[in-house]
């Protein structure tokens, strides 16, 4: 895909960026890139900023690797590769929730969850005889080659995230900042995490066409710890960290038409440097 990219676009940047634009948008697989990339981002942005302040950036990394061993299990019997990382993202999410319900005890329960699921990986890429071209691409990310149908997919499941976020937003925003004051209001902490966990598990399997499994924190985490950075408004930092990944995502593609190199490496080398540079923001001055 980067050799024909290199080779279609076959054209120098302007610096003209409305012709550019035009230039690039002539092709449908970047037309596809943009609309997938800016659904994700946005998904990744508003779930992200949750991950970061419910300390789960561990849990998102783990997640990711979960959905590769899924990957691998699909292409084992035939099925395509993002129903299995569905499968076990969800089913990794559930596990993880149910037996790290506390926040202390959480990284010990994922890391648990995410050595078995490791374990299903390896046992299924060893079991499979062919060429697992799909499964491997989960790795690295594999946005130019997104269908319309992939688009199609990508909106609705990022829509039914949005909409989930926004009618648990008050509760989960009450059990993100202090769990034994939420259980003591009534809010079951077993029901938020399992909720919010699933929430992880599908906006990780929509963000992993974009970054890939191995380059997952670039839209997860990273511009919403660069967000919190900013801001300490939960709506403010929301925004900001939405914002900062579309940038990111964009910045990643449009120079990617020109420069043959994956898409992935752009996308996380634009989240690092904007993150760089809010660690230059005094945290006193960045969240008044």
């Amino acid at each position: 895909m980067l050799r024909s990219l290199a080779v279609i676009s076959n054209t120098a940047f302007s610096w003209n960026i409305a012709q550019d634009l035009r230039s690039m948008w002539q092709y449908a697989f970047m037309q596809h890139a943009f609309e997938a990339g800016t659904i994700v981002a946005i998904v990744a942005g508003v779930v992200g900023y949750f991950v970061v302040i419910r300390r789960l950036s561990f849990a998102a990394h783990a997640l990711s690797h979960v959905g590769f061993a899924g990957a691998a299990g699909a292409a084992l019997i035939g099925v395509n590769p993002i129903y299995g990382l569905l499968a076990f993202t969800s089913g990794g999410g559930l596990a993880m929730a149910a037996l790290g319900r506390k926040a202390a005890s959480r990284d010990v329960q994922i890391g648990t969850v995410l050595a078995f699921m490791l374990g299903l990986g390896v046992l299924f890429i060893s079991l499979y005889k062919g060429y697992a071209t799909e499964a491997y691409s989960l790795l690295f990310g594999e946005i130019l080659g997104i269908s319309s149908t992939d688009v199609y997919i990508t909106l609705i499941a990022g829509i039914l995230i949005l909409i989930a976020t926004l009618l648990l937003y008050r509760r989960l925003l009450f059990t993100s900042l202090d769990e034994d004051v939420a259980e003591a209001r009534g809010i079951s902490i077993l029901g938020m995490s399992i909720c919010f966990m699933l929430l992880i598990a599908v906006a990780t399997s929509i963000a992993i066409q974009v970054v890939g499994v191995l380059l997952i924190f670039a839209l997860m985490v990273t511009p919403a710890a660069a967000a919190q950075r900013i801001s300490g408004r939960p709506l403010q930092g929301i925004t900001i960290s939405v914002i900062i990944s579309l940038v990111v995502s964009w910045i990643g593609l449009f120079v990617s038409y020109y420069v043959a190199y994956p898409v992935s490496f752009f996308i996380v080398s634009a989240a690092f440097a904007v993150y760089l540079a809010t660690r230059l923001i005094p945290q006193r001055a960045a969240r008044s």
